[in-house]
């Protein structure tokens, strides 16, 4: 049986990644979503398993120590995120083409890992004043998350040369219109 291939998106918050990645969820495309683990609180329209598995710092820390993460990151301080191993490799030997959303150097480490059978992609706005505008029109954070995420997105922007492919997201039916042939031409 052919093993699937992995595609990898990173972004910085607000660049409209999540938008994508859904959209490409409900195409007619074989794709089975990663499903990452976290140990930031649980946002009322999400659901664990399908959006993230919800873990406590300790119960992380357990599996950080026994390798059970394909990669894992402290993206803010206390809050973690990461993949985990078994539930990636289940996929890929069941021929699964694996999507994953994950943070900027989650995304390097996978590439590195699986090099030709992933491709990253890195989802940007057209401008960090753009990324500003989305990030505070979502009414979701304090003034000093908000500082946190500019911050960090910043940050991520720099790594923008350490994917295969960027999509600039201006208009999100075109962005995502293009990642999606960008995708099928990669797992053909």
């Amino acid at each position: 049986m052919k093993r699937g291939k992995l595609i990898i998106f990173a972004a910085p918050s607000g660049s409209g990644k999540t938008s994508i990645i859904k959209f490409l969820l409900e195409q007619n495309i074989p794709l089975k979503f990663s499903v990452s683990a976290t140990t930031r609180p649980k946002r009322k329209e999400e659901t664990e398993g399908i959006d993230y598995f919800f873990l406590s710092k300790k119960q992380f820390q357990e599996k950080i120590e026994t390798g059970v993460f394909l990669e894992w990151e402290e993206v803010y301080p206390g809050t973690y995120y990461g993949t985990l191993k078994p539930e990636v490799d289940k996929l890929l030997e069941k021929g699964e083409n694996v999507l994953f959303d994950v943070d900027v150097l989650g995304a390097i480490n996978i590439k590195k890992i699986y090099a030709e059978k992933a491709l990253a992609l890195f989802v940007k706005p057209p401008s960090l004043e753009v990324l500003i505008e989305r990030l505070t029109n979502r009414g979701t954070e304090s003034e000093e998350s908000l500082k946190r995420r500019i911050d960090k997105a910043t940050f991520e922007l720099s790594f923008e040369q350490s994917f295969d492919r960027t999509i600039i997201n201006t208009y999100l039916e075109q962005a995502q219109s293009e990642t999606k042939q960008i995708v099928l031409d990669f797992i053909k």
